[in-house]
């Protein structure tokens, strides 16, 4: 079931829509992410942007 927070939320957007930059800005982060993503998974992203896992210590 729906949280009533979400609905009241959803009813919000529908009467006062965001911007169309917002959207664009937003679609563009979106695109950014996507293009980073299939380099990396191409292999063209560079050793030295990959970030390396730091050991935990307790």
């Amino acid at each position: 079931m729906m949280d009533p927070r979400w609905l009241l939320r959803m009813s919000n957007w529908a009467r006062n829509p965001p911007s169309m930059k917002r959207v664009i800005v937003v679609f563009a982060i979106i695109a950014a992410a996507l293009a980073i993503g299939l380099i990396d998974w191409l292999g063209y992203w560079p050793d030295w942007a990959t970030a390396e896992r730091i050991p935990r210590r307790f």
